[in-house]
């Protein structure tokens, strides 16, 4: 028997229009309601009939609060409109709509395909169900920064080894020996891999981490503790992180970069325009995204891609944050 609306309603004990605006993706709704209603919709196997042809993609972002993940999303959107698809970027939120929430909401829209950044494929934590689920409805999966090794599934990423090579020779070559790593929570796989990076850079020197959140709280938290340990010279998991390790070093009265260097991550929007402007390494958005959604495409057109990942070389761009080692 076919599951109707008003059964879901019902189950969740809601209105049915309160049903439909959750099935539908609008905003009113309190986050209890919404997830009722979504987990009754997922108990009872309800589907709606498809409303867009099969053109819709979806494109799930863990925030919009970092810049690095609009400039994500906005390639993305221009991408994939320009491929004649219809692109619904899905930002989740603390105590929101979560990944899982956004997926059932693109499923009840009937979406052709889904990208998602740095969400749960990149978290050691997280189980690949998910995926394996979507996979097994022959849903066309891209998976961006981030990779479980058991997924049959693409993935893009930038190559976070080479960005520590680049972050870390940089500052060698300044003169920097006590040289720092702020790197985000670690069970991420992304950090993992920066971990590993900068282990190997700076080579038989003990290598000075701290781990925290990628924000500016958690970079300033982060370079405080490096800066305990005598670092000259920081790098940092993200340029929201770089921001925090410039406020950590002022509020120590240093100066950047004349007492402290400080390199971060992403290239993100106006970084060029901070106070020094900051020295980062670059992801190569544009590319990784163009890749992304050629792999979906090809997914889309019916060909069976190998499991893989495209690892993208990122590119050291040098500002006003870092400077030459002060003689002692």
């Amino acid at each position: 028997m076919k599951v109707t609306l008003g059964d879901v309603a019902e189950n969740a004990g809601v209105s049915q229009a309160t049903a439909s605006r959750v099935l539908n993706g609008k905003d009113g709704v309190s986050h209890s309601t919404r997830s009722a209603v979504i987990s009754a919709a997922r108990h009872l196997g309800y589907r709606r009939a498809a409303t867009r042809q099969g053109r819709v993609i979806g494109v799930v972002l863990p925030e919009l609060v970092n810049p690095i993940f609009a400039t994500f999303g906005h390639r993305f959107a221009t991408s994939l409109a320009q491929s004649g698809y219809t692109p619904v970027l899905c930002s989740q939120t603390v105590g929101g709509v979560s990944e899982d929430d956004w997926v059932e909401i693109l499923l009840e829209r009937e979406m052709a395909g889904l990208i998602v950044v740095s969400g749960h494929h990149a978290d050691t934590h997280a189980s690949s169900e998910r995926y394996l689920r979507l996979i097994d409805r022959h849903i066309p999966l891209v998976l961006v920064n981030g990779r479980v090794d058991d997924l049959h599934a693409v993935f893009v990423s930038d190559d976070d080894h080479d960005a520590m090579r680049l972050a870390v020779s940089h500052l060698s070559e300044l003169g920097h020996e006590r040289i720092g790593l702020a790197a985000g929570p670690a069970h991420y796989i992304p950090v993992i891999r920066k971990v590993e990076g900068f282990a190997t850079a700076v080579g038989g020197r003990s290598p000075l981490i701290e781990h925290s959140l990628f924000t500016i709280e958690g970079g300033r938290a982060a370079a405080g503790a490096l800066l305990d340990q005598g670092a000259t010279g920081i790098v940092c998991a993200s340029d929201l992180m770089a921001l925090g390790a410039i406020q950590a070093a002022r509020s120590r009265g240093r100066k950047v970069p004349r007492d402290l260097s400080i390199v971060g991550y992403d290239d993100s929007p106006m970084m060029a325009f901070t106070d020094p402007a900051l020295t980062t390494v670059r992801q190569n958005v544009p590319a990784m995204c163009n890749a992304a959604v050629r792999a979906l495409l090809e997914q889309l057109a019916g060909r069976s891609l190998l499991r893989q990942e495209y690892l993208f070389q990122p590119e050291l761009v040098v500002r006003g944050s870092t400077g030459a080692v002060r003689a002692k």
